[in-house]
């Protein structure tokens, strides 16, 4: 079994503007990064079902968004959560890329998956676009798995920077997910306080300081593996951000490009008898294009050890 990387060609055509960090750019450092590893298997997003877009937000919401798409220019939908013409296609397909990521580890033609595409989506809400995010990726991904796939016990690891709102909001009273989430405290979004878990404490947040260094938190995330190892998910999904690199300019964590490898080969071992290695990761932030490439490529590198 082997490790897939999901693309999508529309991903770099939803363009944000000039100087906005969230840019096209993002994508083809990754991908050409992970290029250079000929042991990975490369799947396009394919099309799905659009009623899942309604599973996870508002049929509201999912309408307003389809009336966006401006015909040219760019067209905000909040103050830094920018659409163009190419971002019609783009936030479908990056829906439509963990869904063909999670259809080819159940069709057993790979074991894991790195979504690598854009917009990311872990701040965008049931009924909210925000934070560069405008559908909520993961979220469509878990409502898929329990609708399609009959799973019970799924988790979603958040490990970007900022604390996922959205997927919060989309999953606070479902008892089949278990949200995670290390994020800088206090920060961009607001919330994700050690108080917010979920109405059937159903979500663990574990807030930290500016500044917090590699060894401070993997010495947290601790407490994410023995959540996880409670929980005993059969499938993890991962929100996989890399704006907690040192080098990112939209944060101050101080994490290296490997301390994304340790996070990643940790989860996966301690959830291993659970999930059979069933895993998903799915790109959200990170904004320093060399340490975004590198901290992925880190992070891929500990999916594929895992199918050894």
């Amino acid at each position: 079994m082997k490790t897939a990387i999901v693309t999508s060609d529309s991903s770099i055509n939803h363009l944000t503007g000039n100087g906005h960090p969230e840019q096209p750019d993002r994508v083809t450092y990754v991908i050409n990064r992970l290029k250079k590893n000929e042991n990975l298997i490369w799947e396009k997003s394919k099309e799905f079902d659009e009623t899942l877009l309604e599973s996870t937000h508002t049929s509201r919401y999912v309408l307003e968004v389809k009336k966006s798409f401006p015909n040219s220019g760019l067209n905000f939908l909040d103050g830094d959560t920018i659409v163009s013409p190419g971002s019609k296609d783009a936030t479908k397909n990056a829906v439509g890329s963990i869904i063909s990521a999670i259809d080819g580890i159940e069709n057993k033609k790979f074991n894991n998956a790195f979504c690598a595409v854009r917009p990311p989506g872990h701040h965008a809400e049931k009924q909210k676009a925000m934070g560069f995010c405008i559908y909520n990726n993961v979220g469509c991904g878990a409502n898929y798995l329990i609708e399609k796939y009959n799973y019970n016990k799924v988790a979603i690891i958040d490990f970007d920077v900022h604390w996922g709102n959205g997927t919060y909001d989309i999953f606070y009273d479902n008892k089949k997910v278990l949200y995670i989430s290390t994020h800088q405290y206090p920060f961009y979004p607001g919330g994700g306080s050690e108080n917010d878990k979920g109405k059937f404490n159903n979500s663990l947040n574990i807030p930290l300081p500016a500044g917090t260094n590699s060894e401070e938190y993997l010495n947290a995330y601790d407490h994410v593996i023995k959540k996880l190892i409670e929980f005993k998910p059969e499938f993890i999904i991962f929100s996989a951000g890399f704006d907690a690199h040192k080098n990112d300019p939209l944060a101050q964590f101080q994490l290296n490009s490997n301390d994304f490898y340790e996070i990643t080969k940790r989860t996966l071992m301690s959830t291993k008898k659970f999930t059979n290695g069933k895993v998903v990761s799915i790109l959200e932030g990170g904004y320093d294009l060399k340490a975004l490439a590198e901290s992925a490529d880190y992070h891929v590198n500990a999916l594929l050890e895992f199918n050894k």
